[in-house]
């Protein structure tokens, strides 16, 4: 092994990571550093640290990054009411330019050449890593096994594993497993039976979500306190962001809420079906809209909602560190400091229903609205309005 020479691999402590881990050893005499971002995503550090020692890694490094998460990626898209194509609430997207970012972060710190993931080579995961890689470290060397090895089938991965002594767990042998991913903002279930769009998806695959058929008979009751557009507080409670969103998830996932089966349409042009849950952010987009809804002006909202679609396939293809979504997401927190009140939501069988909206902004007034006859609002000025845009007709 050559001195100083190291690869940082993102590191789950499974049997795909701990196959590639075996084989960045073998292929390029490195000391292969153990790095694992925590967002989290269902987690057993203590399993993570004994499958990599048992690989000859000295270097194991677990990053609590949830707080950060949510503050600086989840809530900043959630000021953008961001949704790919009309669905999706970008759960997987939003979690990866941070593991890209932190994973160079450890990469130069240790000096290493290169940098590695376990993205295959057909899904959206190993653009999102690269450009984020790359905005932060293009000189740094990047190594993507699934592109690159001559494993191509779940068969040789598990003779491959069975020749390194790497354990294989019982439900991974045979048919390939669901493909699942989860973080504090959502969990994503894919491949099996749900590859087959004719397939409804069993209920076992649900992770974080009761189904709205055995959900509580009688309903929950949410208050969310915003300020400066993020949400602050609970029931009047305030909590940090990674407390908060828990909380959500916890209230949304028993009534269940948040649960969408899609087929979207990837980055390098595949359609994929997949069943994601989305609890607690689900009931943080209703209210954050419920709450610009009586706090922003129309010209500001219908401008937001204009560049959400390029916004959110920023996110999805991987472009967070991009000028142009840097750009964007100016647009969308242009007035984000007159987003302050609290929205009460009503949670039962997987509906959310608004119950209320309070603010002390002055974007909303009751006695312009009113059916009651006041002078706050002329309305003689509407015809001219209307032989305005009579105009525009022609």
């Amino acid at each position: 092994m050559k001195k100083n020479k190291k690869i940082v691999l993102a590191y789950s402590g499974g049997l795909d990571t701990s196959i590639i881990l075996k084989w960045l050893q073998e292929n390029y005499e490195s000391e292969v550093i153990a790095y694992t971002a925590d967002i989290g995503q269902e987690m057993d550090r203590k399993k993570i640290v004994k499958n990599a020692k048992k690989l000859g890694v000295k270097k194991i490094i677990i990053n609590n990054l949830k707080n950060h998460f949510v503050k600086e990626y989840v809530f900043p898209m959630i000021r953008g009411h961001a949704i790919y194509e009309g669905v999706y609430l970008l759960g997987t997207s939003i979690a990866r330019p941070l593991i890209a970012k932190d994973q160079i972060k450890v990469a130069k710190k240790f000096k290493a050449f290169a940098v590695s993931h376990g993205s295959t080579g057909k899904g959206n995961d190993q653009v999102r890593f690269e450009l984020g890689y790359h905005y932060f470290a293009p000189e740094i060397k990047v190594i993507a096994p699934w592109r690159i090895w001559k494993l191509k089938s779940r068969t040789d991965l598990i003779n491959y594993a069975k020749k390194h002594n790497i354990p294989i767990p019982k439900d991974k042998k045979g048919a390939p497993p669901f493909s699942v991913d989860d973080n504090l903002f959502h969990t994503s279930t894919e491949g099996k039976v749900l590859e087959n769009p004719k397939n409804s998806a069993p209920e076992f695959i649900f992770q974080r979500t009761t189904s709205p058929e055995k959900a509580p008979n009688k309903p929950t009751y949410v208050s969310i306190g915003f300020k400066n557009s993020d949400p602050v507080s609970i029931n009047g409670k305030k909590l940090n962001p990674e407390k908060l969103l828990e909380k959500l998830n916890q209230l949304g996932g028993k009534n269940g809420v948040g649960r969408v089966d899609l087929v979207e349409n990837r980055f390098i042009g595949i359609k994929s079906r997949g069943v994601y849950e989305t609890p607690g952010g689900t009931l943080l987009l209703i209210a954050h809209r419920a709450m610009e809804s009586v706090t922003l002006d129309k010209d500001t909202m219908h401008k937001k909602d204009s560049i959400m679609p390029r916004y959110a396939e920023l996110i999805y293809n991987g472009y967070w560190f991009s000028k142009e979504r840097f750009r964007l997401q100016k647009i969308v927190d242009l007035k984000k400091n007159k987003v302050n009140g609290s929205v009460k939501l009503k949670l039962y069988k997987g509906n959310v229903i608004i119950q209320s909206r309070m603010t002390k902004s002055s974007a909303y007034s009751m006695k312009k609205v009113s059916f009651e006859e006041n002078k706050t609002f002329n309305k003689s000025n509407v015809e001219r309005f209307i032989n305005f845009h009579k105009k525009k007709l022609k």
